[in-house]
């Protein structure tokens, strides 16, 4: 397409011939309020939110519904405008119950910064006479509806029609009565269904699984990429450090990447951030017994010392820099090491949108690394290293030391690693798209700590028989 120039607030910016007027403000940095309006989803134009002033039309247009043309003069400011935004407010709050205090979207919510900014008036109307919808309805995948805050922007209509194609919700009644609803003997269950709450610009839909856990103006938010599988769907981690307490992971949110997710994640990959924190292993473990930390050590040396021959077994959740240096350890011990991804293959899982069929996330990083994924001739070995691989059990080895984030893995001496929240790497998607993962949270256990410095040194070489 071709560029051209239009004047937005006395400001000239050269922007694409065709483009959508909201989708230029938007680019550009320029404050636009809207509700209706997504990129994903497209224009409504319900809301009216959007309104500008445009030289040579008499009275405002919504920039969601108006293309840009070559010389275009744009007001977005002015006593004109801000007026307008308010009347709309007011017809958008008419029945309104107002319940800011007790509502899981504040601090989130587009209705509430929108009158801050342009709103700021009286009300007119009687609390007791406002039009009373329902509340607190369960509508199915963890999403709550409160039909009373609707704005009615059909975001979340749109999303279950245009995108997951799948229909549950739908608008029924008109005028004041309308509302939000499921269909008929339907609940809200596709696999994508939460994305519905990122969508809701106010606090109709919520998360059940989030609802009241904590005031996002609490939360610490952290990029970083989904592990559920080998999509690699980019997202926010949200998490906050309560007074006495470890920094705890609250939830996660779609983080936009044009490439792989847009501007949505599964429900499973959203919920998955519950496994960071149940049954983790803090400490280390000699037959089931806690032990000391260079007690640990000590065993771990005096295992692999004694061992002739050397199984390693590597999880296709790790980082890149993780498999860089087990591939150096086991080089140098002359072990055995395997990488088995025909674990993670679930065909049942996947779709033909996001979800993955391998549910690990550096699947194309152990192809790379042309690390073995099975072994050549099953047999049995003085000793195991797993480096938390959940099948462990599939194969036979005389001792065996884990690795391990949680307490489920099974072995003589379990040693406790971080979480891929707990520290920083990289991982390769299944598009072999290289992505960096950021440190979420931090822990307060030394030996978990210890997995980065050990890491290290194995790179450097300091780790030896």
């Amino acid at each position: 397409m071709s560029q051209i120039t239009i004047i937005v607030d006395n400001q000239e910016y050269r922007v694409e011939d065709g483009e959508l007027l909201i989708d230029t403000l938007i680019d550009n940095g320029i404050e636009i309020p809207y509700f209706c309006y997504h990129k994903a989803l497209g224009a409504d134009g319900n809301c009216r939110m959007c309104m500008v002033e445009i030289e040579s039309q008499k009275r405002p247009q919504i920039a969601c519904d108006t293309f840009v043309y070559d010389g275009m003069i744009v007001r977005t400011k002015g006593e004109k405008i801000n007026q307008t935004r308010r009347e709309i407010l007011e017809l958008e709050l008419i029945n309104h119950p107002v319940d800011c205090p007790i509502c899981d979207q504040a601090g989130e919510c587009k209705l509430q910064d929108f009158y801050m900014d342009y709103g700021l008036y009286e009300s007119r109307i009687a609390k007791s006479d406002k039009v009373k919808h329902a509340k607190h309805l369960d509508i199915g995948s963890n999403v709550i509806l409160d039909q009373e805050r609707c704005v009615l922007c059909a975001r979340c209509t749109r999303f279950t029609a245009n995108v997951t194609k799948t229909h549950e919700l739908g608008i029924i009644h008109r005028g004041d009565h309308a509302c939000v609803s499921t269909m008929p003997n339907r609940k809200l269950d596709n696999p994508y269904a939460m994305n519905v709450v990122d969508l809701c610009p106010v606090g109709a839909l919520t998360s059940k699984d989030f609802r009241f856990s904590q005031r996002v103006w609490f939360l610490n938010s952290t990029p970083s990429v989904c592990h559920g599988c080998a999509t690699g769907c980019n997202i926010f981690i949200d998490h906050n450090r309560p007074k006495y307490q470890e920094d705890t992971i609250y939830r996660f949110r779609p983080r936009f990447n044009e490439q792989i997710n847009g501007y949505f994640i599964c429900d499973y990959g959203r919920l998955s951030y519950k496994a960071l924190h149940e049954k983790r292993l803090h400490t280390p473990l000699w037959n089931s017994d806690a032990i000391e930390v260079e007690s640990a050590k000590a065993k771990l040396h005096s295992l692999i010392k004694a061992a002739q021959t050397i199984l390693i077994l590597v999880d296709a959740n790790l980082y890149l820099e993780d498999m860089v240096a087990i591939a150096h350890f086991a080089k140098r011990l002359n072990a055995t090491l395997v990488a088995p991804i025909a674990n993670y293959y679930d065909e049942s899982f996947a779709d033909s949108w996001l979800k993955s069929p391998y549910r690990c996330a550096n699947h194309e990083g152990v192809k790379q690394l042309g690390f073995a994924v099975e072994l050549e001739q099953p047999k049995r070995f003085d000793l195991m290293i797993n480096f938390n691989h959940p099948k462990s059990d599939e194969f036979e080895a005389t001792q065996s030391i884990a690795f391990a984030t949680h307490t489920t893995l099974k072995a003589n001496l379990l040693l406790p690693i971080p979480t891929y929240a707990q520290y920083s790497g990289t991982l390769i998607n299944k598009e072999g798209i290289q992505q960096y993962c950021h440190q979420a949270i931090a822990t307060k256990s030394k030996t978990i700590s210890d997995w980065i410095t050990l890491r290290d040194d194995i790179l450097a070489g300091d780790e030896s028989r």
